[in-house]
């Protein structure tokens, strides 16, 4: 079954809201120009209140390997999802310390796939900008071989759509989850709900 990723969680009821749902990922975005920004010390906190069998990821933006790591050893994140033009090298250095990583690359060509192809990330995330909310052209992924998050514009209302034509591993939801910029229970309950109806 494709699992699901709950992106741009920062307060306590977002919290309360997965618990309930059990997404097999949340995501903190840990870069601060993004309006779901949310320190990693919060985040931490945050954490501490999650339903263990959910895996915290923290999103960053051409963070330094360093800055990701002690994010991981405060207890905020164990997976480490990287948006920006971080290389193999330090994708290589968290992984040697044990740091499953998720690259994400924007999908404009056929030529982004390749280069998401031969990542060596634990996994790739495709997407059609940073937390854009649109769909990008999904028929460029038609002959991805690899396993991967599938976001960027998923809603309740293509998440089976994507399902059967692709078989992503994971699909990764954030804006279609609220009302007023927050995270709304019951938008949640149907991403969750839709991508969980596909057989």
């Amino acid at each position: 079954m494709t699992k699901i990723k709950m992106c741009g969680l920062r307060r306590m009821e977002d919290i309360d809201c997965a618990n309930r749902l059990l997404p097999d990922y949340i995501g903190y975005v840990f870069a601060e120009k993004s309006r779901r920004y949310i320190a990693p010390e919060k985040a931490a906190g945050l954490t501490k209140l999650l339903d263990k069998r959910i895996i915290p990821v923290g999103v960053f933006v051409n963070e330094s390997v360093e800055n990701i790591v002690s994010t991981v050893k405060c207890g905020a994140i164990k997976v480490a999802q990287l948006h920006g033009e971080e290389s193999e090298e330090d994708i290589k250095a968290l992984k040697s310390l044990g740091i499953p990583v998720i690259k994400a690359f924007r999908i404009n060509s056929t030529v982004d796939c390749e280069r998401a192809e031969s990542c060596c990330a634990d996994f790739v995330l495709l997407d059609s900008g940073r937390g854009s909310g649109e769909v990008f052209d999904w028929s460029l992924i038609s002959g991805i071989k690899r396993k991967f998050f599938l976001a960027g514009g998923i809603t309740p209302e293509n998440a089976a759509e994507a399902i059967k034509a692709f078989k992503p591993y994971a699909l990764d939801a954030s804006s279609c989850l609220e009302t007023d910029g927050f995270k709304d229970y019951d938008k949640m309950a149907a991403f969750a709900e839709a991508v969980r109806a596909v057989k």
